[in-house]
């Protein structure tokens, strides 16, 4: 769901599109889900969401709205819906360790949304997965480093600049990831922006999360994770334990 797009249009950008419309017929008709894992029509102030399992990735899932909304540079983003899509994807990552029975703790799960042109598919999913173990030592040795304005990360994750930003635990409820993208350091272009989301490290002094942004033609945060899921590996497991 990451490979860069091709010029002009393509009709499989929308087979993820195509694939939710499914789960919500399936869901609205016989309160089934599949081939999603959970569907949620919404309710009120509450836009519907859906998770859906990339296929062959037995870790790999995706939360998509279940309305139209194309990518990351989508104005509606930016209200109350944003947060609304940010929550959801946080909760979807029990699926990640539910899959690995328990292997990982959430801290170690990711959330990411690729750029226009470093994503496949026009319809807003995030992904949510492991960690790429590199990336997480780094978070390990310098994400107490981060403070609550954009700021360079001190190093490369995944081979890629990131500015990163801190957001408390306390205000995570009503975080939107979407509308902080636009105060990030230099020319705004959102079709060319990426970020990437993870929990703070269980010894940083200040819990929360630690959102991480960069810039590219292709920018594609989800680089950031590992869909292998080499940390649940029984090495790293041991250690952390």
């Amino acid at each position: 769901m990451a490979f860069p797009a091709a010029a002009g249009p393509d009709p499989t950008r929308d087979v993820l599109w195509v694939a939710l419309k499914t789960c919500v017929l399936a869901k609205k008709l016989a309160n089934r889900t599949f081939p999603c894992l959970a569907v949620d029509l919404g309710a009120g102030e509450r836009p519907g969401t859906a998770v859906m399992r990339a296929p062959g990735e037995p870790t790999h899932v995706v939360v998509m709205p279940t309305d139209t909304v194309t990518g990351l540079e989508s104005t509606p983003l930016r209200g109350s819906r944003g947060a609304a899509y940010w929550t959801a994807a946080l909760a979807a990552r029990r699926y990640v360790t539910d899959s690995l029975q328990g292997r990982i703790p959430e801290a170690d799960v990711a959330l990411a949304v690729n750029s226009a042109r470093g994503r496949s598919q026009d319809q807003l999913h995030i992904h949510v997965d492991c960690l790429r173990p590199k990336v997480l030592d780094a978070l390990d040795a310098h994400g107490r480093q981060v403070r609550r304005q954009w700021a360079p990360f001190p190093v490369p994750l995944a081979g890629d600049r990131f500015q990163a930003m801190r957001v408390r635990a306390a205000e995570a409820d009503t975080f939107n990831p979407f509308a902080a993208l636009t105060s990030l350091p230099g020319r705004r272009d959102l079709h060319r922006t990426s970020f990437a989301a993870v929990a703070t490290r269980p010894d940083d002094p200040e819990p929360g999360y630690i959102l991480l942004a960069y810039r590219a033609p292709g920018a594609s945060a989800e680089d950031v994770m590992d869909h292998g899921c080499a940390i649940a590996g029984a090495g790293r497991a041991k250690a952390a334990g």
